[in-house]
């Protein structure tokens, strides 16, 4: 995995389709469905932390545009 459309296409692949217009919710959701899919053992250990680090990353890129609103 190397990007946010691999995530997409990897919950699409199970049936999720996450979109609320809250980008950061959405990530929240996202990381939410990745950790049950590696709960339930479809995930493999390095896809899973492939995941976790491109949603971390997004989320802190959400973080530094908000703060530059302010």
């Amino acid at each position: 995995m190397k990007n946010m459309k691999d995530i997409y296409d990897l919950l699409k692949q199970y049936g999720t389709f996450i979109y609320t217009r809250d980008r950061a919710g959405d990530l929240l959701l996202m990381e939410d469905e990745i950790r049950e899919l590696y709960k339930a053992r479809v995930l493999d250990p390095k896809d899973f932390q492939s995941a976790m680090l491109i949603l971390r990353q997004e989320a802190s890129k959400i973080e530094k545009e908000e703060k530059n609103l302010q």
